[in-house]
């Protein structure tokens, strides 16, 4: 039975990365068709997208009273991102990434910003509904402030707004013909993330009571990069391309999600209850990988191989001692 397990985590795996491949292009392509700037969409649609897996995964465990998976997942997803996509972005990257330190000095400070604040609320080792609420709205209020700036709106062509004309036929016949496909790619991806997810948590549990390994252990690590492949994915492709500035704004806006979305919404579904011992290892280190992450992006506003390897080092750190300290 064991292998029966391991072969549908595995299998779940591969349509997970499909499904969630489908889901960021008709994601891409609905943002083509209503002409969004390129960074409302790496920030709304992209971002949300890239981090499918890692919600449906948690809040399908919350609601199955897995917190452990919901809250490693999460957590872990954030960890993965830093020390390995984005790591392995700054290695494979044939030149070194630019970062826009004026931009970074805000987001960066808003992520640090609610990294604490998700610990602060973890520490007595609860998250209420309550709680979940408070991260979800602060989410909310962090979308307004960015679909209101004209700048991220528009983007390259703020200065060039579309005319009246162009406004009223958003949904032209021509316009509902080019959005039926992406649509429908959004929906086949969607689905596909949430039924594989839904597999890969059942796995999982019956894997971990198999090996006797705390449930921790197998979210954080196998869960939680499995889960993270949109990501790394997405990341070394645009390092690949010469686009480091799109793996950057990703992992970014990957990480605001994990923490604010995903711990938000999965204990709002079913109040996430954690050891102590769990709490005040995987948020402490969470906050410790993000705030090198931002450091290193910030001394130079540029993040090169050296960078890389740094935060990949933090990355093999943390799952050692995962393995040290939950086996």
């Amino acid at each position: 039975m064991i292998y029966l397990y391991f072969a549908a985590f595995i299998v779940s795996f591969a349509i997970l990365y499909k499904s969630a491949d489908l889901f960021v292009d008709g994601a891409s392509g609905i943002a083509r068709v209503l002409k969004l700037s390129k960074m409302l969409v790496g920030i709304l649609i992209v971002g949300m997208a890239t981090t499918a897996p890692e919600f449906c995964v948690s809040v399908i465990a919350s609601i199955m009273g897995k917190p452990e998976i919901a809250l490693g997942n999460a957590v872990g997803s954030v960890i993965c991102d830093d020390g390995i996509a984005l790591a392995l972005a700054a290695i494979l990257a044939p030149a070194v990434i630019m970062i826009n330190c004026r931009i970074l000095k805000i987001v960066g400070i808003f992520l640090l910003a609610i990294d604490f604040l998700a610990y602060f609320l973890a520490r007595n080792g609860t998250i209420g509904r309550l709680e979940g609420a408070v991260l979800v709205l602060i989410l909310c209020i962090y979308y307004i402030v960015i679909i209101k700036r004209k700048d991220l709106r528009f983007g390259e062509n703020r200065h060039n707004n579309r005319s009246s004309t162009e406004k009223k036929d958003d949904f032209s016949p021509e316009r509902r013909r080019q959005l039926k496909r992406p649509v429908l790619l959004f929906i086949i991806g969607l689905a596909g993330v949430i039924i594989s997810s839904f597999i890969i948590v059942e796995a999982a549990k019956n894997i971990a009571r198999y090996f006797s390994i705390s449930d921790i252990v197998i979210a954080a690590t196998v869960v939680a990069i499995g889960t993270s492949l949109p990501e790394i994915s997405t990341c070394i492709a645009a390092a690949l391309k010469g686009e480091g500035q799109i793996a950057v704004g990703n992992i970014i806006g990957a990480d605001v999600l994990n923490v604010l979305w995903i711990i938000g919404v999965a204990s709002i579904a079913n109040p996430i209850t954690v050891e102590l011992k769990i709490m005040n290892f995987t948020f402490p280190f969470m906050i410790l990988i993000v705030a090198t992450m931002l450091v290193a992006m910030r001394i130079g506003c540029r993040v090169g191989k050296i960078k890389g390897l740094i935060l990949l080092g933090l990355y093999l750190i943390y799952l050692t001692l995962t393995l040290i300290l939950f086996t």
